[in-house]
């Protein structure tokens, strides 16, 4: 139990720094001078965990699981100090000025977050039988889940009170040194009690090759999913500039290598002597249907949490904090099912709670496509509570079948495919959702008629409209004509031109909420399509009991 709460703790570190260093990142953009490269604190995050999934798995089957444990624990606490210690020495060679230093310590955090998510799965592998893994696999889901609401409100008030702590040093930088008296006290545990779980099976030396191929296909893949579709479309003549420009082409040419690659990647773990990934494990029914199941409902899952506040803020009229907030009983949600589900799996079973599950996720996600913009604030509370029970019990329990399924020779590879499946298709689903937002805005805010001469002789274009969400759009309508007011010849021209402003100001911000409102209907259609997917591979996943003997007294077999 003492391995256990310590390796939940070094868990509970890399899930809190997914949403702690959001709320602080407007604050670290402003202080480093790098809003331009904004987006990239997290995609330099994302890039690292899912690439380095794989490979996390494959060194748990190779060497001892302590090592690689405490190994990814020191990549994770290392780049939390480098973080915090972004542009404090002004430029670096090579690192360049203090946003850049952040960008690529977030991918070194990245490094290490996304080994503590494999390696806490597979350690819990070690700890407990499949039959009372259940229990405490469950957990894992509260963890997330108590993260996603502490590290918002966690992540403001080191931002906006630690900065006295120590003279210079500005508050979002305790954002990254918070991680390091927890880790400490981590890794001493882990040192002095974990044991080292040594792998069983074939201890030769990973196919380094197949790892660079898998690394060298992986980022492209993702960062071509991850790019802003408005800048960078998926298909060249799809810019704004034709397919003349560098950026039309980034989207196609990453994507298109990243597949190349990653097909090598596949030709060259068929044939070699000891893969980062066994192929043969797709042999086996139960991993490879459970493996597809988490993409589409990871798919899914991302698009639930990323547009809902795009939603209550630009249809409802909400404060970005109750936009935010409204997360929050998705995030219970998820906690009571995850632990419930972990509870009672030993009595009843995987396959029922992960489909049941997808069922209530699909009602709620169908709730929620059906919202219009008289859809009260409590109203979309409760479809969250719903759709946070309803993805729960898949957070334990397609990783603890995989596990109960496949040679206990192959336990880290099954166990980090999972995370790998799930956090691949979050990035496919997020891409996905991106696309139908932008498109629906476009084509919407293209019929909106605007006043002959708004734009002229400014910056201002339909496209950058759409990036911000049409919000100024109104308030521009509105000083356009009281600004055309003033020049009015007289006082009742005047007064008829303000309030054709105020009347045409009201008109747009109606068609701009409808124009949201109709994005986030089709984009919730969509994930309900997803979820749908996901069930129907799920309800053919075979429910094998689970066995009440340790992994490790288990006669070696083939990986199925």
């Amino acid at each position: 139990m003492v391995v256990y709460l310590a390796i939940l703790s070094a868990l509970f570190l890399a899930a809190l720094d997914q949403t702690i260093v959001a709320t602080a990142l407007p604050q670290m953009v402003e202080d480093l001078q790098g809003i331009d490269r904004y987006a990239w604190v997290a995609t330099a995050y994302l890039l690292a965990s899912t690439a380095l999934a794989l490979i996390y798995g494959k060194l748990a089957d190779t060497y001892p699981r302590k090592n690689v444990t405490l190994g990814a624990i020191g990549l994770f606490l290392s780049g939390s100090v480098l973080c915090g210690l972004s542009g404090e020495f002004g430029t670096l060679p090579l690192l360049g000025d203090g946003m850049s230093q952040l960008v690529i310590f977030r991918g070194l955090q990245g490094a290490g977050g996304g080994g503590l998510f494999a390696m806490t799965f597979i350690v819990i592998a070690d700890l407990f039988t499949p039959a009372e893994r259940g229990r405490y696999q469950g957990l894992v889901g509260a963890v997330f889940g108590i993260a996603s609401v502490l590290g918002p409100v966690v992540g403001g008030l080191l931002t906006d009170h630690a900065g006295g702590l120590i003279p210079g040093v500005e508050g979002w930088r305790w954002v990254f040194y918070v991680n390091i008296p927890v880790g400490a006290v981590a890794v001493w545990f882990i040192l002095r009690r974990m044991p080292r779980f040594e792998p069983r099976g074939d201890r030769a030396r990973p196919d380094l090759l197949g790892g660079a191929l898998l690394l060298a296909g992986l980022m492209p893949f993702v960062l071509s999913l991850q790019l802003d579709k408005r800048r960078y479309p998926w298909l060249p003549w799809l810019g704004e500039g034709g397919p003349g420009g560098t950026d039309a082409w980034a989207t196609s040419l990453l994507f298109g290598f990243g597949c190349v690659v990653l097909a090598a990647f596949v030709a060259r773990s068929k044939r070699a002597e000891n893969p980062i990934l066994d192929f043969s494990l797709f042999q086996n029914d139960v991993f490879r249907r459970a493996n597809l199941g988490t993409f589409f409902l990871g798919a899914a899952f991302m698009s639930v949490t990323i547009f809902l506040p795009l939603f209550l803020v630009n249809v409802l009229g909400v404060s970005a904090t109750r936009a935010g907030a409204a997360l929050i009983p998705f995030s219970i949600g998820i906690v009571f099912a995850a632990t419930f589900s972990g509870q009672v799996v030993a009595k009843i079973g995987y396959r029922i709670q992960i489909v049941a599950g997808a069922v209530l996720l699909l009602v709620a996600i169908v709730l929620l496509a059906n919202m219009g913009s008289d859809v009260s604030y409590l109203r979309v509370t409760l479809y969250m509570v719903m759709a946070g029970l309803g993805v729960g019990p898949s957070l334990p329990l397609y990783t603890l079948a995989i596990q109960n399924a496949v040679d206990v020779r192959f336990i880290g590879q099954a166990t980090s495919s999972s995370q790998f499946f799930r956090q691949t298709g979050a990035t496919v689903g997020a891409a996905l959702m991106g696309t139908v937002l932008a498109t629906t805005l476009g084509v919407a805010f293209a019929t909106i008629e605007l006043p002959p001469g708004l734009l002229e002789g400014s910056d201002a274009t339909a496209e950058g409209f759409v990036s911000t969400g049409g919000a100024d759009l109104p308030d521009r309508i509105r000083a356009f004509y009281v600004e055309a007011a003033e020049d009015a010849g007289t006082e009742r021209t005047a007064a008829d031109l303000r309030a054709e402003g105020t009347r045409k100001a009201e008109e747009t911000s109606a068609e701009v909420r409808a124009a949201f409102t109709r994005a986030t209907t089709r984009i919730y259609w969509l994930a309900a399509g997803l979820v749908v997917c996901g069930i129907l591979a799920s309800m053919r996943i075979p429910e094998l009991p689970l066995r009440t003997t340790h992994d490790r007294a288990e006669p070696e077999g083939n990986p199925g």
